[in-house]
């Protein structure tokens, strides 16, 4: 439970920071006034609060658990990165903008004091989260203790505003105000609710009742008191609406609360990248995206991971943003949109599988025809925003599904194009009995992505040396849609065209076909694959004593001769080929037992 503190609830829990602010703001531009509009806001995020995160996602899609790991769409996916590079700049630069209340001559040093944090925040991602995780959750709960406590005695001053739990209040309002304003308010009201998808994210992390009792015995009763405060202060005092956050708070605490809160901020930002990383290696696993260096900064920790080609990136596009849009004010424009439509196409998910569940069809379109309805007016009220900044997280999130569909689509006509390159396992060890080869001591192995067919390094071996090595090893690592394979579960052993091997004569290696699986979650490592074979008793011994692995380099030819992609497209999957982390390196091949096969393949 104090885990999740930490990881799963510090977006929503920082929401404060600006939510309400943008609302009330939204509220009045219409000319409503501040009364009004206060008890308003407060009303549409009370009860955001209760349908979104506590009835769609704390009780229904907590439940679609699939051994402990959320299943997330592609399209899902690539709004995520979107959702990443803003939460880092708008949390920081919320937190940092209380500053200029006692001191606005620091108004201008807010970017480049946020812009410094951010760079730090980066650098250091390369040491890993274990040992700032350890205070992650207790940081997180003194943050919702200090939220009750600063909004206890607004209410008391100001209780009208217990009003806002009726929420005829946050209809009426919005009926009154006329569309546009209720749509600007709406979009702002929903960033109150962002942060909640990440309840499924990191169900695997720490399971789903641990995530509820957090929510529902603090979480939610220390947000819903806070918005009452905030809502209270600009009742008894409207002028507190330029940033009611730190208004709440007496003059001497406001230091100390901008240091609170920059410290949750950035475990916030910490929790989205740490989540990004972890999107980024599934995706790998799955074939989504190219190979890229993993590297794990714990050992005992296998989800304490570092990316550092998405660090950086994910660094230029939080940078660019606070650069570009300035304010917290200016990034509320860019958020929400991405967070909407994630919301939308999860409520989709959890239908398909209620429905492969069994649950009654009537039934589940009337729950999650329910909650799709409230998500796509949310959309659509933060679609209004979308030339505000909403295209920012959008255009990254396009970018990123672009990239993701191109590798699969290129992976697919590259593996055609393979299957006609390979030889079959018959022919290749009727060409052995034919023209027998020059015989190696020792093991080779090679790597293949194909369960059947010779690979096309070996073949390629044999057509120039004219030589193979005693013992032969066909190896292939399979990613399964599951979490962790059990190492007793890791490999699996075949003898390759057993019929053909008895007819041959004059070279029968011992060849065999290895299986390695792997759950999403983990990191493939052949050696380690190989030594669970051998504790199966599986393989021999002997087999592992002189070891040469042999893989294949493809120089991927874009052609307009073949089918396939656009050649503009192969172009860009021809560079992504180019630029993956070796096959090598990522499945931990000792560097000098390998060696590299080339062949230059036109798509």
């Amino acid at each position: 439970m104090l885990g999740a503190l930490g990881v799963v609830y510090g977006d929503i829990g920082t929401s404060p920071l600006y939510a309400f602010k943008e609302a009330v703001k939204a509220a009045t531009s219409g000319g409503a006034s501040v009364p009004a509009a206060a008890t308003g806001a407060v009303s549409l995020i009370l009860w955001s609060l209760i349908l979104i995160v506590s009835l769609k996602y704390a009780v229904l899609i907590l439940r679609a658990d699939n051994r402990g790991e959320g299943v997330v769409g592609l399209v899902g996916a690539a709004l995520l990165y979107g959702d990443g590079a803003i939460t880092p700049a708008i949390s920081v630069l919320s937190a940092i903008e209380g500053l200029k209340i006692d001191a606005p001559a620091l108004g201008p040093y807010v970017v480049p004091i946020t812009l410094a944090i951010l760079v730090g925040l980066f650098l250091v991602q390369h040491k890993g989260v274990a040992a700032i995780g350890r205070v992650f959750g207790p940081v997180m709960l003194v943050w919702f203790v200090v939220l009750v406590l600063l909004a206890v005695p607004s209410i008391l001053h100001a209780p009208e505003i217990l009003a806002a739990a009726n929420p005829f209040r946050a209809v009426d309002f919005l009926i009154h105000a006329g569309w546009h304003v209720s749509f600007l308010m709406l979009g702002a009201a929903f960033l109150a609710v962002t942060g909640g998808e990440a309840m499924y994210a990191d169900l695997g992390h720490f399971g789903a009742p641990a995530i509820r009792i957090a929510w529902f015995g603090l979480v939610l009763p220390a947000l819903l008191i806070h918005y009452c405060g905030q809502g209270a202060l600009i009742i008894a005092d409207p002028s507190a609406i330029e940033n009611p956050f730190y208004r709440l708070a007496p003059d001497w605490a406001h230091y100390p609360l901008v240091a609170l809160a920059t410290m949750a901020t950035v475990i916030a930002s910490q929790a989205v990248i740490s989540g990004v990383y972890s999107l980024t290696q599934q995706s790998i696993q799955l074939g989504f995206m190219p190979m890229m260096r993993v590297v794990h900064t714990d050992e005992d920790e296998r989800g304490q991971i570092y990316v550092p080609a998405v660090n950086w990136l994910l660094a230029v596009a939080t940078l660019t943003a606070v650069v570009v849009f300035g304010s917290s004010d200016a990034l509320a424009g860019a958020y929400g949109i991405a967070v909407s439509a994630l919301m939308g196409i999860t409520t989709l998910l959890a239908a398909l599988i209620a429905l492969r569940w069994g649950y009654n069809p009537i039934l589940v379109l009337a729950v999650n025809g329910f909650f799709l309805g409230i998500d796509l007016v949310f959309f659509s009220a933060n679609s209004v925003k979308l030339f505000e900044g909403g295209w920012f997280p959008l255009l990254l999130a396009g970018v990123v599904a672009f990239l993701m569909l191109t590798w699969m689509k290129g992976n697919h006509v590259l593996e055609s194009v393979r299957q006609t390159m390979r030889m079959s396992e018959a022919s290749f060890l009727s060409s052995l009995g034919s023209h027998p080869p020059v015989t190696l001591p020792g093991t080779a192995a090679f790597l293949t992505a194909a369960t059947e067919g010779i690979p096309m390094a070996l073949g390629r071996l044999l057509e120039r040396s004219r030589c193979l090595h005693e013992r032969i090893l066909l190896i292939t690592v399979v990613y399964e849609e599951e979490p962790v394979i059990p190492a007793s579960e890791r490999a699996q052993v075949t003898l390759v065209a057993q019929g053909i091997r008895k007819a041959i004569s004059k070279y029968t290696p011992g060849m065999e076909r290895v299986v390695l699986r792997y759950g999403f979650m983990q990191t493939a490592s052949i050696p380690e694959g190989l030594q669970c074979a051998v504790a199966s008793g599986l393989l021999p011994p002997e087999y592992l004593e002189d070891m040469t692995y042999f893989v294949g380099h493809e120089v991927v030819i874009p052609s307009p001769t073949h089918p396939g992609m656009a050649p503009w497209r192969e172009g860009l999957f021809a560079f992504m080929k180019r630029n993956a982390e070796r096959t090598g390196a990522h499945f931990g091949l000792p560097t000098r037992q390998i060696v590299e096969v080339g062949t230059e393949i036109e798509i």
